[in-house]
């Protein structure tokens, strides 16, 4: 009997966000025999009132409590169970589902995504900050509680769906694409000025506003690079980022015999998660086509890394450890949404990570601790270096108005 012949448990966290609203499309349209137990949301009630009386899951989350009682009149008389917070959030990641799809921006998502792999379910992982602050030690989890963790990013999906495991040890490099987001032509000048609008108009994707963000600085490439790193066991100098505007190519493994072996597709975060919903199996739905030759070319172009610092910033946050890359996630959302509300410039978001993470190793703040709880050791990081950010936030806002 086939891995999609029996209904599958399922719980959406992030479900009103673009990864959530496009799992909940793609379980629609391939009809997909599936039992929600959860949705939760952050703070968008309205959609997740309207996902629940579509879907009717055991139980609606809103982690803004605030909201609890729009989202229990909204909900009313139909059977779904509510419920707010942050732990109510994570108490559904732990409902025992068979597939989560961890959709959480930020680092809002890391408990709830560590509760997911405790309890052996395939989670689909969508949330950067998961892997980047606790590392290996999230796959490690999920395996050890009979679960995986299958990626949804469509870089690294496409890496899961060509890295040969049997031939692990004769990859010579992992090639991460980007399409160089908004400003990829732009001057240092234009940068400079650009407004929180110009930079969510990312040419090829429907993100979210931080996600968008950090298209347009580059941060995502970053994460995404200590993310493959973790992922597939490979040291940050076998890790490449090749700007590739049109995003049909998601990304490339590169062999020792000369191969390079490439995923293709429409810029379109469906078929990844199609990929870990069914994975080994493929899911029938009716996916849009590529057609290369209506395309006419591909092009690929050296990052730049003046312009965009985000990539050595990472790769110098891997090299230095776990307690590094969780402080430059941190950092950099504290930047995203100090740049969103008008308080600092974009190029200031870079700026601000970087000496966050420098202040933060010059004090010995990168190490939690001698706690043996991996998600205890990272939150305290994190916490650390969203007060270290806060304070040169308000620096760099004095230098620019002084």
């Amino acid at each position: 009997m086939g891995l999609l012949s029996t209904p599958r448990k399922v719980v959406v966290l992030g479900s009103t966000g673009s990864v959530g609203v496009s799992t909940l499309d793609l379980l629609e349209k391939s009809a997909a025999e599936v039992e929600i137990l959860a949705l939760t949301a952050g703070g968008n009630v309205d959609k997740l009132i309207e996902q629940a009386l579509r879907w009717r899951p055991q139980v609606a989350v809103i982690a803004d409590e605030a909201r609890l009682s729009q989202l229990r009149a909204g909900l009313a008389g139909s059977g779904v169970a509510v419920a707010g917070g942050a732990q109510a959030v994570i108490d559904a990641a732990a409902m025992g589902a068979d597939w989560v799809m961890s959709a959480i921006v930020g680092a809002a998502g890391l408990a709830p995504t560590w509760a997911a792999a405790k309890t052996g379910a395939v989670v689909a992982l969508a949330n950067k900050e998961s892997l980047v602050c606790v590392g290996p030690a999230l796959i490690e989890t999920a395996r050890a509680a009979g679960g995986t963790v299958i990626p949804v990013d469509s870089e690294h999906s496409a890496i899961f769906q060509v890295l040969q495991p049997a031939c692990v040890d004769k990859v010579t490099r992992l090639i991460l694409t980007a399409s160089g987001g908004p400003f990829r032509s732009a001057s240092l000048a234009a940068m400079r000025a650009a407004t929180p609008a110009q930079a969510k108009a990312h040419p090829n994707w429907s993100m979210g506003a931080k996600i968008s963000i950090d298209s347009a600085t580059m941060m995502n490439k970053g994460l995404e690079m200590i993310e493959a790193s973790y992922l597939f066991a490979m040291p940050p100098e076998r890790i490449d980022v090749l700007i590739h505007p049109q995003s049909v190519i998601h990304s490339m493994v590169e062999y020792a015999d000369g191969s390079t072996l490439a995923q293709l597709g429409v810029p379109d975060m469906r078929p990844p998660i199609a990929c870990a919903f069914a994975w080994p199996d493929r899911l029938e739905w009716p996916a849009p086509r590529l057609d290369l030759a209506k395309m006419g070319q591909l092009t690929f172009e050296a990052p730049d890394e003046e312009r965009f610092p985000a990539i050595a910033i990472a790769r110098q946050a891997l090299r230095a450890g776990q307690g590094a890359t969780t402080a430059m996630n941190a950092a950099n959302e504290a930047a995203v949404a100090a740049f969103l509300d008008h308080r600092i410039g974009f190029l200031d978001i870079a700026a601000a990570v970087t000496e966050t993470v420098e202040r933060l190793d010059r004090d010995g703040e990168l190490i939690a601790g001698a706690s043996s709880d991996v998600l205890e050791n990272a939150m305290t990081i994190d916490r650390r270096a969203r007060q270290r950010a806060g304070e040169v936030i308000d620096r760099l806002r004095l230098l620019a108005h002084g």
